[in-house]
């Protein structure tokens, strides 16, 4: 690997990231992503969908992502093991971040489901890449498990929402009891993802970061049926059990031993 290549690709990533933050918030052509799609992607569209201030979360997943662009750019990281293995699928997705918001503002709803699952890929792929590397100080901690891992965990969630908002706008009803149902299902899903994907990391900052931002949007999501529009006590109960059963296993996880990596 070519280490200033990748890092220009970070960087080229970062632009198309930033550009799309832009204009997907509404900080550069009005509206932001709520009220893109018909509204599809408000926080009232779904059932799976977590309240307004879930989203905050972005605000600590974007400085990370900052921070790892910076950090890859550090004299230090050049022969740094951390920093060569996580470039590409890093760049792929702050890349696609970006253009799921450009999609999301252009009213591709289905064409997001795909980027979304794009973000997918790339973070599994940084996950499976730094599982059983060595630790490396508190940077690489903080700019790449703990970042990566709350990007993954929100992304977790936010997939189940965005595939949600896809099929309400292809007609399916939102807030049916079979509607219900199947997003206690979806939920049940989340957990048993968040359980597979523990199994694959040893790194506690990347275990933490995933299971804080699972345990955040099914939070959200359980404060959003419960007190919020549209109201449904039977996903509310199902997303709050998510939530402390993915706590559960989060804290299980870090009594496993450290060399214990699902292959």
């Amino acid at each position: 690997m070519n280490p200033l290549r990748d890092r220009v690709l970070v960087t080229l990533a970062a632009v198309l990231w930033v550009g799309g933050t832009l204009v997907g918030t509404g900080l550069v052509g009005g509206g932001g992503v709520a009220s893109q799609g018909d509204g599809l992607f408000s926080d009232s569209a779904t059932l799976i969908a977590p309240q307004g201030p879930a989203f905050s979360i972005w605000s600590v997943i974007y400085l990370g992502l900052a921070g790892y662009v910076l950090w890859q750019w550090l004299p230090g990281t050049t022969d740094s093991t951390w920093a060569r293995v996580t470039r590409r699928p890093a760049a792929a997705a702050i890349a696609l971040n970006g253009l799921w918001l450009l999609v999301v503002f252009a009213g591709w709803v289905g064409l997001s489901v795909l980027v979304m699952g794009g973000i997918v890929l790339s973070l599994g792929l940084l996950l499976r890449r730094t599982a059983g590397l060595p630790r490396a100080g508190w940077a690489a901690d903080v700019w790449v498990s703990a970042t990566f891992g709350l990007y993954l965990g929100w992304i977790c969630v936010a997939t189940c929402a965005n595939i949600a908002s896809w099929l309400v706008g292809l007609g399916v009803p939102a807030t049916t009891t079979g509607s219900a149902v199947a997003t206690v299902a979806v939920l049940a899903v989340v957990v048993v993802i968040a359980a597979l994907l523990l199994r694959r990391t040893d790194q506690t900052a990347f275990r933490l970061g995933l299971v804080a931002a699972v345990v955040w949007g099914t939070g959200w999501v359980a404060a959003g049926r419960l007190s919020g529009d549209p109201r449904s006590d039977l996903v509310g109960y199902a997303a709050a059990a998510t939530a402390v059963a993915v706590a559960l296993l989060g804290l299980a996880s870090l009594r496993a031993p450290r060399s214990t990596v699902a292959t």
